[in-house]
């Protein structure tokens, strides 16, 4: 096991800068996933770490030890792939066991590490098959088991799973996550996918163009997000950002009618917000945050959770969690509430507004 640092690492391509100034901390045997859009630079920052792409500035070290020019064999990594990237003419035990075999390490002593990795994934009955004859997600397991059996410093799984449907995809977290606790190693991994990111990461670190917006655990990233992206991203369905304005004696009226007052005095005069509420957030009643009228456009019924997509008289879109018993059908309106303390607010140019936070306690007149 080994911790991964970062340094003002800089990554062009060109004229293209696709890292900037990037500085993060990985600890040792901790799991971090790198999340963002396509484009955004994780999966580039990934193979710089691996070794499979040049670092043009900064400092990368792993385990203390810098490794800007070593070769990817001397860092003491290994690399899950998105599209497992097994050899079809041979079996199970000879693709877990190849690289191993090319380090010139004895046959008796192979079968062992291949024998205790295939136990580790469950997969001892799959050993004489061919990747033709697995599924998808038996495939990932030989990918991931080729990977166990070099005993690296550093995990490194490159969107893993984004090739299985999706009742494999929530299996394969699940088997990623004992895994780790299993083995204990340091693990980095890239999605695009943020439910990947939540259920698995000791941290989460969201990149947009090149550059961390935030990082930290699941729950810190949820409930206290640093922007209206990072706010947007983190959460499923997400956030809901209503249109209003902070008025200079702290009450904040939103445009579709509802109005409460901020825990503060407000900035001495009006200012346009963005109020993040979450759909899980509202209720059948005003919590200290008022209560909006929802025309209800599509309901969907997940069995013990339904969620409402509606509109808002000032005509934008919103999305509520709904677990009453009511019946709701499209076209007819309903009245939410939500609590002002959960609340988060936003300045236009998407920034969050930390000391100025909505309070059940002083309601608006």
């Amino acid at each position: 096991m080994a911790s991964v640092e970062l340094h003002d690492i800089d990554k062009s391509y060109g004229s293209f800068q696709a890292i900037e100034g990037l500085n993060l901390s990985v600890d040792d045997g901790s799991f971090t996933v790198f999340v963002g859009p396509s484009g955004c630079g994780k999966s580039t920052l990934l193979r710089m770490i691996a070794g499979l792409e040049k670092i043009t500035a900064g400092d990368l070290t792993i385990g203390g030890r810098r490794m800007n020019e070593a070769d990817p064999i001397e860092r003491g990594v290994a690399m899950v792939f998105q599209n497992y990237a097994l050899y079809p003419h041979m079996t199970v035990e000879q693709n877990i066991g190849f690289s191993l075999r090319m380090a010139g390490m004895g046959k008796a002593d192979i079968d062992r590490s291949v024998a205790a990795a295939a136990s580790t994934l469950q997969i001892e009955p799959l050993l004489k098959r061919k990747p033709a004859q697995l599924s998808g997600g038996q495939r990932q397991r030989v990918a991931i088991g080729r990977a166990i059996v070099r005993n690296p410093a550093v995990f490194l799984f490159d969107e893993p799973l984004s090739n299985l449907d999706a009742e494999l995809r929530v299996s394969m977290r699940v088997e990623i996550a004992k895994l780790h606790r299993r083995i204990g190693a340091t693990m980095i991994y890239v999605t695009h996918d943020q439910t990947e990111a939540m259920t698995l990461a000791d941290k989460i670190v969201v990149m947009r163009a090149g550059k961390i917006e935030q990082a930290g655990t699941p729950d810190t990233l949820y409930a206290d997000p640093d922007n209206f992206f990072v706010a947007g991203f983190i959460g499923s369905p997400r956030m809901n950002f209503l249109d209003g304005t902070l008025g200079a004696d702290g009450v904040i009226k939103l445009d579709c009618g509802s109005a409460f007052r901020a825990a503060i005095v407000g900035p001495g005069k009006d200012m346009p917000v963005k109020v993040g509420i979450r759909p899980e957030h509202f209720t059948g009643q005003d919590e200290g945050g008022g209560a909006i009228d929802v025309k209800v456009d599509v309901v969907e019924n997940l069995g013990g959770t339904r969620f409402i997509y509606g509109t808002l008289t000032s005509g934008q879109s919103v999305i509520i969690e709904e677990r009453s018993e009511r019946t709701l059908r499209p076209g007819e309106t309903v009245s939410a509430g939500f609590s002002a303390r959960k609340a988060l607010l936003f300045s236009v140019d998407g920034l969050r507004i930390r000391d100025i936070r909505p309070a059940n306690s002083i309601p608006a007149e």
